[in-house]
């Protein structure tokens, strides 16, 4: 498939026009820049946002980057806090949803035990009735020191 030749023409209404910089490469690696002065400040101003070329700002220059890059840094951690306060909350709920479960399910086993305990405690009593000394321990307790016994 080839296709055909694309035919670049300028937006003349400037509210149309959404590109703001074009980089072409022709076939032999010459490179080709469509752009206008405001991208290129635009590129400046993020370069020495990232530090380079600093050497030719002014002090009141060097000053309006500090104060830009510390309400940056600003809503960078009011967004961070939010997001792990947002966080936090969503696993809250989630906690006690599955406490609420976990005690449901202790309630289930509750009863089952109940009932358990219930059925061995009838039957514990069926069998002490069916025979008479079922409670009686008989125990032996000496006050005093041991006594030798005489084994004969």
């Amino acid at each position: 498939m080839v296709r055909g030749k694309v035919e670049m023409k300028r937006i003349e209404n400037a509210s149309s026009r959404q590109v703001i910089a074009l980089i072409i490469f022709s076939q032999k690696g010459r490179l080709h820049e469509f752009s206008s002065s405001n991208v290129k400040k635009s590129i400046q101003k993020y370069l020495k946002l990232l530090g380079h070329n600093l050497g030719t700002c002014s002090i009141v220059e060097l000053q309006g980057i500090d104060e830009q890059l510390e309400r940056s840094l600003k809503n960078i951690r009011s967004r961070k806090a939010q997001l792990f306060k947002e966080a936090t909350e969503k696993l809250q709920t989630k906690e006690k949803f599955l406490l609420e479960g976990n005690e449901r399910l202790c309630e289930k086993i509750g009863l089952k035990q109940r009932h358990a305990q219930e059925k061995v405690g009838q039957q514990e009593i069926g069998s002490c009735s069916r025979s008479t000394h079922c409670s009686e321990v008989v125990t032996e307790l000496f006050i005093g020191p041991p006594t030798r016994r005489k084994i004969s």
